[in-house]
């Protein structure tokens, strides 16, 4: 049974680069393309709370909805930001690989070598 997933955008470099390095480890995870089925909220809190990480750690910064969503203002306001990124998924830093337990944030792609 295979117990690697990645949140995955095919359209993203960084993205494919940290499937390539999944799959140059014999590994053929499973692939969640986060876009067309973004994660659920408290799936979303889970998984940052799995990397150690804050909600405003995990935003793309440079989006649009970034700035027409005024996030920066709320960049402390752990369940606005997390409800942000699941309604607006383009907003969620990418891929983010799960072993198990253990999840992180493969940019750069080396940082999934620790989970697995």
């Amino acid at each position: 049974m295979n117990d690697v997933i990645i949140y995955h955008n095919p359209r993203c470099r960084k993205s494919r680069e940290g499937l390539k390095l999944l799959q140059d480890q014999g590994i053929e995870p499973k692939i969640i393309k986060y876009l067309e089925t973004p994660p659920s909220e408290a799936e979303l809190d889970r998984l940052l709370r799995m990397m150690d990480m804050e909600p405003y750690d995990l935003v793309r910064r440079r989006e649009k909805e970034f700035k027409e969503l005024h996030l920066e203002e709320q960049r402390d306001d752990r369940q606005a930001l997390i409800h942000a990124m699941v309604t607006h998924p383009r907003l969620i830093q990418r891929p983010i690989v799960v072993k198990r337990d253990k999840a992180v944030l493969g940019r750069p792609a080396e940082n999934i070598l620790t989970i697995l």
